[in-house]
């Protein structure tokens, strides 16, 4: 018997209080917490180990989340249980290689260098898809490789060290996960926000099984203190939960193009609180960098000239 179709509420009665223009606000405020996020990860990683920091934020988004699992038990939730899990694990590679990175590096140029992910997304398409990139997007690719250089160049380390390559690394499982997405959203039809509440629920579940084969049951206490209960508290209410739905919300409302310029600058808030919160300090060279990194990303995706003539 098929399945009855989910039914989707009217956007003006789900969020009668968004106004014309607030999904590019929205993708604002997304871009600078995730900016941000890099700065407060790295801050709480000081205090406990990588492992039960992740396993800990994770767990408690996905009991945030949880009420979101409905549908998975009214449609295919076979079919929607297998996606969740594929991107689940995908997601948690990339968090594994984003997190450990963070620490072994700053948080300036992993928020930059994590940016590399919108010039390797077409490339891994057509790898994946067969979708030959245009010259605008191997023009982008030149532009944010050079940004990359010139970060690189201005890191205290002097060369790039196994922070910037787990954050490289975690930059292609991004474009990776992106591009799965697409292949296998024509097998489910759970809403985005039970996929995002699965694909929580898998990365918890894996971190939990990764800690206890690495440390067993000797776990670090979780600290007391206001401070870093504050910091988990924004990654897991802001960087995950507002995040993933402001994302979500202004996709379906404006165009990609846009949504992909407005999200290019995230690093360059994740560099504005590097500076801020951390002290980091950054060289005129990699003030240029990043700039171009963010160029590339509104030069990769924004409108050709033809489609704006007939829009």
């Amino acid at each position: 018997m098929t399945p009855p179709p989910i039914k989707r509420a009217a956007p003006a009665a789900v969020l009668p209080f968004l106004k014309p223009g607030m999904p590019e606000a929205l993708l604002l405020l997304a871009a600078a917490v995730w900016g941000a996020s890099y700065a407060v990860t790295k801050g709480l990683t000081q205090q406990v180990p990588v492992l039960e920091f992740l396993t800990l934020r994770f767990g408690l988004t996905f009991l945030i989340l949880s009420p979101a699992l409905r549908p998975l038990f009214i449609a295919q939730w076979r079919t929607g249980l297998a996606v969740g899990s594929i991107l689940g694990l995908n997601l948690l590679a990339v968090f594994l290689c984003e997190t450990y990175g963070v620490t072994l590096t700053t948080a300036a140029n992993a928020a930059l260098l994590i940016s590399l992910c919108v010039a390797l997304t077409p490339l891994v398409e057509w790898w994946l898809l067969g979708q030959a990139p245009s010259i605008r997007v191997w023009q982008a690719v030149a532009l944010s490789l050079a940004g990359a250089g010139l970060l690189s160049a201005s890191s205290a380390m002097g060369r790039p060290g196994w922070g910037d390559a787990l954050i490289l690394l975690a930059a292609l499982l991004r474009a990776l996960m992106v591009t799965q997405t697409r292949r296998l959203a024509a097998r489910h039809t759970l809403p985005a926000l039970t996929l995002t509440a699965l694909q929580s629920g898998v990365v918890a579940s894996g971190l939990m099984v990764v800690t206890l084969a690495c440390q067993g049951a000797h776990w670090v206490p979780i600290p007391r203190v206001p401070g870093f209960w504050i910091g988990m508290t924004f990654l897991v209410l802001f960087c995950t939960v507002f995040a993933f739905f402001a994302q979500n919300y202004a996709a379906s409302r404006t165009s990609p193009s846009r949504v992909s310029l407005l999200m290019g600058t995230e690093p360059l808030f994740g560099v504005l609180a590097g500076v801020v919160l951390l002290g980091e300090r950054l060289s005129m060279a990699g003030w240029v960098g990043g700039v171009l990194m963010g160029f590339a990303a509104w030069h990769a995706t924004r409108p050709s000239s033809r489609l704006r003539a007939e829009a």
